[in-house]
């Protein structure tokens, strides 16, 4: 395999002895036999050139086909940091519409619940000035069918100043009758609501009979407008409990997803620098 073909000296050199008359057979057997010997150390020379370009061809192509797995394992590092930058940016997304549409539920809550007590309060008052006038009414058919029941109304407290002048003998002012819903002084039925019955309790003066139903009846109404007014509180109360636990439960859940999308938005913005290096690493290869 070492033999380098007609053109190599050596062999040139033999065939110059050869064929020269003054050089002995013993030379040139000798020659023969150091070319020989030569010949081997080359060949054994070019086997262990063979095995180490063998071994580097075989070191070259498992750095080659780990070179191919780096890069594989890179393209599908990027991949997947791909994936997970648009993961979050979903998430974010979704979690800041969500917070949007939590504060615009939360404001029509309050909205409603305005205007729920603003008709509670409304019709609150219409019941107790309904009981007013009833009572009112109540206690005037009793000063005439039952003086025993019947109430006066309380004396008016006079002012320092009215007492000075009663105590100096003069006299007061005459006060102004109450005015208000028939002369009752009750006013909070006066805009938006239905006017007093007439006053038909002179219908009935004749008959005590007769009185006594009304009075039946008036003690019917107030009971069914007090069970009313007792029936609103509890339901003005359980929706203002509702509601109040509705806007905690929606500050709780709003402070949890605000601290989400700050969460993802760093994690959003490391994946974004792997990427960045997992390319640059990538065109370094």
């Amino acid at each position: 395999a070492a033999l380098k073909g007609s053109k190599d000296y050596r062999i040139n050199l033999i065939s110059l002895a050869l064929k020269g008359k003054k050089v002995s057979m013993t030379k040139v057997i000798k020659m023969v036999d150091d070319m020989v010997a030569l010949l081997g150390k080359e060949q054994a020379d070019d086997d262990d050139k063979k095995e180490e370009c063998e071994a580097n061809i075989d070191e070259t192509e498992d750095k080659h086909k780990e070179l191919n797995v780096v890069i594989a394992d890179l393209d599908k590092a990027t991949d997947e940091t791909k994936e997970t930058i648009a993961t979050l940016g979903d998430e974010i997304e979704a979690l800041t519409q969500g917070i949007k549409d939590l504060d615009k539920q939360v404001s029509e809550a309050t909205e409603t619940r305005k205007e729920e007590n603003s008709d509670f309060v409304t019709s609150l008052a219409a019941n107790n000035a309904a009981v007013e006038i009833l009572g009112f009414a109540k206690n005037r058919l009793n000063k005439f069918y039952n003086p025993k029941m019947y109430k006066e109304a309380p004396k008016r407290e006079l002012t320092e100043e009215e007492r000075i002048t009663l105590n100096m003998g003069g006299t007061l002012a005459p006060t102004a009758p109450p005015g208000g819903i028939a002369g009752t002084g009750v006013t909070a039925l006066l805009e938006g609501a239905p006017p007093p019955p007439p006053e038909t309790f002179g219908a009935y003066s004749k008959k005590s009979e007769e009185s006594n139903g009304v009075l039946a009846m008036i003690g019917s109404l107030v009971g069914d407008l007090e069970k009313e007014t007792q029936e609103m509180k509890f339901e003005e109360k359980d929706a203002q409990e509702e509601y109040e636990e509705f806007v905690k439960d929606s500050a709780d859940k709003r402070a949890g997803d605000s601290k989400s999308i700050t969460d993802k938005e760093g994690a959003k913005a490391d994946a974004e620098d792997a990427l960045l290096k997992l390319e640059e690493e990538t065109k370094g290869m």
